[in-house]
This record gives C-alpha cells, structure tokens and sequence, in this order.
C-alpha cells in the first residue's frame, strides 16, 4: 500500500466538547492486484486524525472505494497504521 495522493481539513468543534485538533484526511491509496484490498475503482482512506497535548493518533478511520464511495470492511494492519499515522503527522506539520 501506497499513499499517493491527499487532502486535509481542519474539523471545527463550535461547541468546545473536544480537546486538542481534529483532521479530516483523504489519502488517496495504491494497492498491489494481488492485495485483498485492491479494487479496479481505486481505494482512498478517510480518516480522522486527533493531536492533543503532542499526543496524535487515528481517531477513526474507513476504506472507500472510489468510484462507487462504498465502505470497505477492512483494517489497517499494525505497519499500514504507523505509515498512516507518521504520514499525517508530516501534513499536519505542513499547515
């Protein structure tokens, strides 16, 4: 699995109920034929990233499909998700 592609966006919380920040993140994936995970259409993961107190993590997190936009029932495997994660702690550093 490979990132190639992403968008970011800020999440607002207008009521104050949560602490630290919260992304919005699109990455757009590329994933080897022979991965169960490979779809002809494309897969994107949409995910929420939380930093608060220099802690960050994944808060939440969904395989789309591209073209048809329906969720995936997989998981990211232990490696993917330390990618995942070193990979939007480098774009939300970028801001």
């Amino acid at each position: 699995m490979n990132i190639i592609e992403s968008t970011i966006e800020t999440l607002e919380d207008p009521f104050g109920i949560l602490s630290g920040e919260r992304y919005e993140i699109f990455l757009t994936l590329e994933v080897d034929e022979e991965d169960e995970l490979y779809s002809e259409y494309g897969i994107k993961l949409k995910l929420i990233f939380a930093i608060d107190q220099n802690e960050s993590k994944i808060a939440q997190y969904d395989f789309i499909e591209n073209t048809t936009e329906e969720v995936l029932d997989f998981a990211l495997e232990e490696e993917e998700e330390q990618q995942v994660k070193a990979y939007c702690e480098k774009i939300v550093a970028e801001l």
